[in-house]
């Protein structure tokens, strides 16, 4: 029988690509900070076709994000203590950074890809499986960002058009296709357990733990923004050119 009849094989799935709610935002970046605009280019133009279908996933991932995500990541904020909350992203974050390396061999980076490796071989001997971050703070091994969707876009694939994904948020064709080979790359770093249920607990933990350090913010950002929607798809391309930058 095909896997995917399979309930837990769905839940997995479902959880696996699509619960990092407003997944750019939830990044380590502040939209609420004046300096995070100052001297900033004008937004790249990329079109957005699908405005009305992208206007109504908004909705759904507001009242999603209002509902469910914001509660359960106040109360598991509330439970776990923010230092323990930082291990936990700290190991996340290490078991992810094969995907990195691999990424910037492929756009190039040599001296990047040297940075990620170094990152992971000694927070994953030092930093107790990457519990710490001793390359940073020891070390001062910076974190590098590198994602398939910025290695098609260093390979001069464009785009396409802007989208926003259910559960998910702010995204392009190009970046959205990126973060789902990527997380099929991060698979083996994540596969525990042959219980699927249990594996896509490990997920959500991993995505309330990163929300829970950001919030109140989704919803200053919508108190000052005259048409959130519009704010939230001009910050995504902000933060995304930041990221290029940096």
């Amino acid at each position: 029988m095909f896997p995917f009849t399979n309930y837990r094989y769905i839940l997995y799935i479902l959880i696996f690509f699509f619960l990092p709610a407003c997944s750019f935002a939830s990044e380590h970046v502040d939209f609420l900070d004046d300096d995070y605009y100052t001297n900033q280019s004008p937004t790249e133009h990329v079109p957005d076709p699908l405005e009305p279908f992208n206007r109504l996933m908004f909705q759904f991932n507001d009242v999603t994000y209002i509902y469910v995500l914001d509660p359960v990541a106040t109360g598991y904020s509330k439970i776990v203590a923010e230092d323990f909350r930082s291990i936990i992203g700290n190991f996340f974050y290490n078991l992810e950074e094969p995907v990195r390396f691999v990424n910037c061999l492929l756009q190039g980076r040599v001296k990047d890809s040297g940075t990620v490796l170094g990152r992971f071989a000694v927070n994953t001997l030092f930093g107790v499986f990457g519990l710490g971050d001793p390359a940073r703070t020891d070390f001062n091994l910076q974190p590098t960002d590198a994602s398939l969707g910025q290695t098609l876009g260093t390979w001069g694939v464009g785009d396409g058009f802007y989208l926003v994904v259910p559960l998910f948020g702010s995204t392009t064709l190009r970046d959205f296709s990126g973060t789902i080979i990527d997380s099929f790359m991060a698979t083996p770093y994540y596969s525990w357990a042959d219980d699927y249920i249990v594996t896509a607990g490990i997920y959500t933990t991993k995505e309330v733990n990163k929300l829970s350090f950001h919030l109140g913010e989704y919803n200053e950002l919508k108190k000052i923004s005259f048409d959130p929607y519009i704010a939230l798809r001009d910050g995504y391309f902000q933060y995304r050119k930041r990221q290029r930058d940096e």
